[in-house]
């Protein structure tokens, strides 16, 4: 994995905006069924809308009837680094881009084959870039 980027909390807001600086930066979470990421159905990257690293191949991706964009492996496992969540009354794993700590959604173990998880993300953690 690259460097870390790290930014302050005032870099961070004027690059993201307060929609995507809140769940980024302060572990939020978007309103489900928002993100124009849930119908997008082309081929390509979705990289974190921090620092542009990439997370998940468009091959993983699938509807989990969640709200959320779902995905069932990242591209490359160092890209995404876990941690353990015990807010809202429950403990879930908590997925953050690896690269800039970038809040990213939950990874649950309710997925599709062939890795039986699901990656539960933001979609305003996420940009889309199409293959050409």
């Amino acid at each position: 994995m690259s460097d870390k980027v790290e930014k302050t909390e005032t870099e961070w807001m004027a690059q993201l905006g307060l929609e995507a600086f809140k769940v980024l930066r302060m572990k939020g979470t978007e309103s489900a069924g928002t993100s124009a990421l849930n119908r997008e159905k082309r081929s390509g990257m979705y990289v974190c809308a921090g620092c542009g690293g990439s997370l998940f191949d468009s091959e993983t991706k699938f509807e989990s009837g969640t709200g959320w964009p779902s995905f069932y492996a990242p591209n490359d496992p160092d890209a995404i680094e876990e941690e353990v969540d015990k807010g809202f009354f429950m403990t879930r794993t908590e997925v953050h881009c690896a690269r800039c700590d970038g809040h990213l959604g939950h990874v649950f173990p309710d997925g599709p084959e062939p890795t039986g998880l699901r990656y539960c993300i933001n979609g305003v953690s996420l940009k889309f870039r199409p293959s050409e």
